[in-house]
C-alpha cells in the first residue's frame, strides 16, 4: 500500500490522543488513496462478480466484499521489498499490494496478459515483484511460505518483513500452530494476519474453535496477540504498524486478528442457508468504506464531491482493467504446458 515515506509527521497533532491513529500517523494524501484502494477492492470484486454472472469467467471465486479494511489496514507500512503470502480470498490483498488490474481481470479470464499468463485464475495471482508470494487454494497454507520468506530476509539482512494473511479457518490447521511456533523460536520478521469473518466455508468460529479470540493462541508461542475490530480502517493499520515495528527491530513475530465478514458467500456456489438475512444486513451496516470515507470527511481530509470523484475515477478504472481483459488473447492449446515452470531448460 503505502510506503513509510508517506507517513506525515505532524499532518495533525500528535499529542491530541482523541484522534484516531490514522489521522494521527498519515497524510491526507495517503488517507485518500487508502480509501481509493479500498474502493478499488469492491468494485473490482463487484466487476469479478458481474463477469461471472455474465459467463466471462469460468470455476469459481470468493469474493472478499466487506473486508476491504482488513486488506488495505494492514498494508499501510509495507514496501515494494516487504512480501506477503495470500489465501483463496485473496483479491483484495493483491489491490492493497498494488496490483495491476487489467493484468488481474486477464488472469481471471484466462489471457495470456494475466499475471499467470491465464494459466492460475483467481486463487493463483502472484506479483513478485510487488512483494506479493501468491494465494493458493489450501487452507493454511501460506503459512509456511511466509515463515520462509521471513527467514530468508533475516538471513539476508535485508530489513523486509513478511504479513501473511489467512482465514479462522486456517487457525485449527497444523501448519498454522508449527509456523507460530517456528517463526517464535527463531524470532522471524513475520506479522500472521487472521482475517476472522466469523465462518470456515459454513461453519462458525464459535463451533470449530475453542478460544473465544484467535489471538489467544499467540501466547502459546510467546508472542504478542491482539484482535481488533476488522472493519475499522485505523483500528486494523495501528495494530498491523506496531507489528511490523517490532519485526523490523528484530523483536520477532506478532499475530493480529482482524474480526470482519464477508457479504457474499463463501464461493459462488455457496447457497448462504447457515446464517441468516438478519445478520447479514446488521454487518453491512458496519460498512467498512463507509466508515473510512466518514472519518475522512468528519475531518476535513475530504468532502461529498472528493468522495463521488474517487468513485468515478475506480469506476473508470476497473471498466478500462475489464476492457483491457476481454481484448487480450488466449493462451494456445498447443502450448498448454508452458510456464508451469519458473522458466524454460535448453533442449
Amino acid at each position: 500500500m503505502a510506503n513509510t515515506d508517506e507517513k506525515a509527521k505532524g499532518a495533525v497533532p500528535a499529542a491530541d490522543a482523541n484522534l484516531p491513529y490514522a489521522l494521527r500517523t498519515y497524510s491526507p494524501e495517503a488517507l485518500t488513496e487508502a480509501l481509493r484502494k479500498m474502493m478499488l477492492i469492491r468494485k473490482f470484486e463487484e466487476g469479478a462478480e458481474d463477469s461471472y454472472m455474465r459467463g466471462l469467467i469460468h470455476g469459481t471465486m470468493h469474493l472478499s466484499i466487506g473486508q476491504e479494511a482488513s486488506a488495505v489496514g494492514s498494508s499501510m507500512s509495507l514496501t515494494d521489498e516487504d512480501k506477503i503470502t495470500s489465501n483463496h480470498r485473496g483479491h483484495g490483498h493483491c489491490v492493497a499490494k498494488g496490483a495491476d488490474l487489467g493484468r488481474m481481470f486477464a488472469e481471471f479470464f484466462g489471457k495470456e496478459t494475466g499475471y499467470c499468463r491465464g494459466r492460475g485464475g483467481s486463487m493463483h495471482i502472484a506479483d513478485v515483484a510487488k512483494g506479493n508470494l501468491g494465494a493458493n487454494g489450501i487452507v493454511g497454507g501460506g503459512l509456511p511460505i511466509a515463515v520462509g520468506a521471513a527467514l530468508a530476509a533475516k538471513r539476508l539482512g535485508t530489513g523486509a518483513v513478511t504479513v501473511c494473511f489467512f482465514g479462522d479457518g486456517a487457525n485449527n490447521e497444523g501448519a498454522f500452530h508449527e509456523a507460530l511456533n517456528m517463526a517464535a523460536v527463531w524470532k522471524l520478521p513475520v506479522i500472521f494476519v487472521c482475517e476472522n469473518n466469523k465462518y470456515g466455508m459454513s461453519t462458525s468460529v464459535e463451533r470449530s474453535t475453542a478460544v473465544k479470540h484467535i489471538s489467544e493462541r499467540a501466547a502459546a508461542y510467546s508472542m504478542p496477540g491482539v484482535t481488533v475490530d476488522g472493519n475499522d480502517f485505523s483500528a486494523v493499520a495501528e495494530a498491523v504498524d506496531a507489528a511490523v515495528a517490532r519485526a523490523r527491530a528484530g523483536e520477532g513475530p506478532s499475530l493480529v486478528e482482524n474480526v470482519t465478514y464477508r457479504w457474499r458467500g463463501h464461493s459462488k456456489s455457496d447457497r448462504n442457508r447457515y446464517r441468516t438475512k438478519e445478520e447479514i444486513a446488521e454487518w453491512m451496516d458496519r460498512d467498512p468504506i463507509k466508515r473510512m470515507a466518514a472519518m475522512l470527511v468528519d475531518h476535513g481530509i475530504l468532502n461529498q464531491e472528493g468522495i463521488e470523484a474517487l468513485e468515478a475515477s475506480v469506476a473508470q478504472q476497473i471498466a478500462d482493467a475489464i476492457a483491457f481483459a476481454a481484448a487480450s488473447p488466449s493462451p494456445k492449446a498447443s502450448e498448454a504446458t508452458r510456464f508451469v515452470y519458473t522458466e524454460e531448460t535448453a533442449a
